[in-house]
């Protein structure tokens, strides 16, 4: 079964798009590999997202912030879907990505914003995760070679 690359776009690559990482990678279906980077990376991954991402049972050392521009380089894993997942990164203008693959913007507040207590952070990145678990088991059960963008921004309205 053919796995598909997904790489998942958030300003600092510290939070939502590691948990699309994560979940991509994890998912049931074994189709997903999953990527996650930012346009300006920041230096940590957030701790709450680290916690998730463990619980989902993907490896802690491949958790790291990275920049967008690894995935333009020559000899990087060649995408078939882009997915930003936070409205900074969506307006920004990305590099090229070799292989023309399908693009979507899936909004999500940053939970790395929240005020509170552990409890309400931790709540707000379970949203998040929820959230983007419903998008990519709706993306698991459609014909992927098939996806383009406009399919992958229905998924967006669907979940």
């Amino acid at each position: 079964m053919k796995q598909y690359n997904i790489l998942f776009l958030c300003t600092h690559n510290s939070a939502r798009s590691v948990l699309g990482e994560a979940l991509a990678s994890t998912h049931a279906s074994g189709k997903f590999l999953g990527y996650s980077a930012g346009s300006t990376p920041g230096a940590t991954i957030n701790p709450f997202a680290t916690e998730i991402a463990k619980e989902l049972g993907y490896p802690e050392e491949k958790l790291r912030s990275k920049s967008w521009d690894e995935y333009g380089l020559p000899g990087a894993p060649e995408m078939d879907f882009i997915i930003t997942v936070c409205d900074n990164a969506a307006g920004e203008v990305c590099p090229f990505w070799p292989g023309k693959p399908a693009t979507a913007h899936w909004g999500f507040p940053d939970p790395s914003q929240v005020q509170g207590s552990d409890e309400e952070k931790r709540r707000a990145f379970r949203d998040v995760m929820i959230g983007l678990k419903k998008r990519i088991d709706l993306m698991a059960d459609m014909p992927l070679d098939k996806l383009d963008s406009m399919s992958l921004k229905e998924i967006h309205t669907k979940a």
